[in-house]
């Protein structure tokens, strides 16, 4: 049991909760029948963990050297930047308030005290971001969970833990003799049910085994139940009373014109939540979301450019949603087979070669979001990683958006070089759950040291070593440049030289290379292929 989470603890909780809620999608999903029948909960959780994970593994892809605040700051900033719908902006608040008490203690360690702290403050921000709350639903999940840790005598972590999941449990099980609406429906709150699988991914962790281990209840009754008295009826909330969602992202304001944005959207519609900070840990920059359930979609936007400036502006028709999500599942329900797919959108056949051989999908780098959805599709796979060069970026991240729209889960990830992509695909198992997958991929690239050699562009015959961005070192042969460079990258030790030779190398060279390599560093193994790199005599990386 770990009695306190570093950062790379927490970095496995993320990948955990993005697994869980991957694995149970479709049961959230359609449990989803409050405040809206929309089904789409489980996709709104999923996406919105994601988001934070994604923006953590950009920001910091070696967690084991990031303190745990900083971490799961950067989990709640990338999901409030990724939330969708009523259910993900809540989630954003519950990452938030596990936040704070981290980040302004600079802690070092997340231990009980910690989680204890976290819960109560996300108790605090989530029950603040909803306009009109309501009994029955994840807040009541959320609450007791936050009340069990606070009784726990304990500053042990597992205990904290395992009182507030078994809280967050029952708390479930009750919901539907809390609101009608799920009493009719025969089910438990969406929002709930996904907050439990977070708490069961922290215990997996916490404990050092699999997640699923905690017994929970039937989740769906055969039918509906009676609403004991006192239950809380469903408010005026839905697609009959306001028939679109509206959601933005928002900056350029301030506290006293977001309090004016959330007084104005509770004129225009309910279940209103506009929900940021301006924290420390978040600079000058603050953002906030905006989320309105409203019958004028015009008028919330109008209402966002008066308080500040709105961005990345959805608006969804509730009565075309459930028809059209039903439509892609007929259709792809028997589609998608495989687990998990790794494309790379490369330039070179011989690096694509190399690729295929790891076991990866590979197209063009130059290919158009619509090819690229043909070529996800041709994989099979529920989920697709997608690694792709800054230039290819744009159409992949086009593609991928339109992608999960048919249930397919698509991440895009920038490589920075040839070298990366290789590393990374060598260490792919599509067997196992995919965001391990994608975060054993990210720490091996990111644990690679790399260099590259080039023609001197002003002086023929001559070559530049790189380490970064910076020229370390200039020479007129090739073979003596190229130990110089592998001897720089393994002096801070190494097992492994990768070469990828690029369309600069001069005729001969893999052989000589790979013996003047292997004569100079017997220490370490190395690997010459010809990839075919443009602009580059080779690329070098060291693991």
């Amino acid at each position: 049991m770990l009695h306190s989470l570093d950062g790379a603890a927490v970095r496995r909780w993320a990948t955990t909760c993005c697994d869980a809620l991957a694995a149970h999608r479709d049961e959230i999903d359609a449990l989803n029948v409050f405040p809206v029948p929309d089904q789409d909960t489980g996709s709104n959780l999923l996406a919105t963990m994601q988001a934070g994970l994604e923006a953590l593994l950009r920001s910091h892809p070696d967690g084991r050297e990031i303190p745990p605040g900083s971490t799961v700051a950067m989990l709640a900033r990338g999901a409030l930047r990724g939330a969708r719908g009523n259910s993900g902006v809540i989630l954003s608040q519950v990452l938030r308030g596990l936040a704070e008490p981290l980040v302004g203690a600079w802690a070092l360690a997340w231990d009980g005290a910690a989680l204890r702290a976290g819960l109560c403050r996300a108790d605090e921000l989530a029950q603040a971001a909803v306009s009109e709350p309501v009994p029955g639903t994840v807040l009541t999940v959320l609450h007791a969970a936050a009340q069990a840790a606070a009784a726990v005598g304990s500053d042990e972590l597992g205990k904290v833990a395992s009182a507030a999941t078994a809280a967050a449990v029952g708390a479930l099980a009750d919901t539907p003799r809390q609101l009608a609406a799920l009493a009719a429906a025969g089910v438990v709150d969406a929002g709930g049910r996904g907050l439990t699988l977070l708490l069961e991914a922290l215990l997996a962790v916490v404990f050092e085994h699999s997640a699923g281990r905690v017994a929970t209840p039937a989740y769906r009754r055969r039918g509906p139940m009676r609403a004991p008295q006192g239950t809380a009826p469903a408010p005026r909330c839905g697609a009959t009373a306001f028939p679109y969602e509206v959601m933005y992202l928002l900056d350029g304001t301030d506290d006293a014109r977001v309090r004016w944005l959330r007084a104005e959207l509770a004129t225009l519609g309910d279940c209103v939540a506009v929900v940021g900070s301006s924290l420390a840990w978040e600079g000058s920059d603050a953002l906030w979301n905006v989320h309105v359930h409203c019958a004028d979609p015009s008028a919330a936007i109008a209402a966002g450019t008066q308080a500040g400036r709105p961005h990345r502006i959805s608006v969804v028709r509730f009565a075309d949603q459930v028809p059209a999500r039903a439509a892609q599942q007929d259709l792809h329900q028997d589609c998608y087979r495989a687990g998990h797919a790794v494309l790379v959108l490369v330039t070179g056949t011989g690096m694509a070669q190399l690729c295929r051989r790891e076991g990866a999908v590979t197209a063009p780098a130059t290919s158009s979001p619509a090819d690229l959805l043909t070529i996800f599709a041709a994989t099979r796979a529920r989920h697709v990683t997608v690694l792709a060069e800054p230039g290819a970026m744009s159409a992949a991240q086009t593609a991928a958006a339109q992608a999960r729209d048919t249930g397919q889960d698509v991440v895009v990830a920038a490589a920075a070089t040839a070298v990366h992509v290789l590393a990374a695909v060598a260490v792919h198992d599509g067997a196992r759950l995919p965001a391990q997958d994608r975060l054993a991929m990210a720490d091996t690239a990111a644990a690679l040291r790399c260099g590259e050699l080039a023609v001197t562009p002003r002086e023929p015959g001559g070559f530049l070593g790189i380490l970064g961005k910076q020229v370390v070192l200039i020479n007129r042969d090739a073979l003596a440049a190229t130990r110089e460079l592998v001897s720089r990258l393994l002096a801070a030790g190494g097992e492994l030289v990768t070469v990828l030779l690029g369309q600069d190398a001069p005729d001969g060279f893999p052989q000589l290379l790979t013996e003047q390599l292997c004569a100079a560093f017997p220490k370490a193994e190395t690997m010459v292929y010809a990839a075919d790199v443009p602009g580059r005599v080779l690329l070098v990386g060291v693991e």
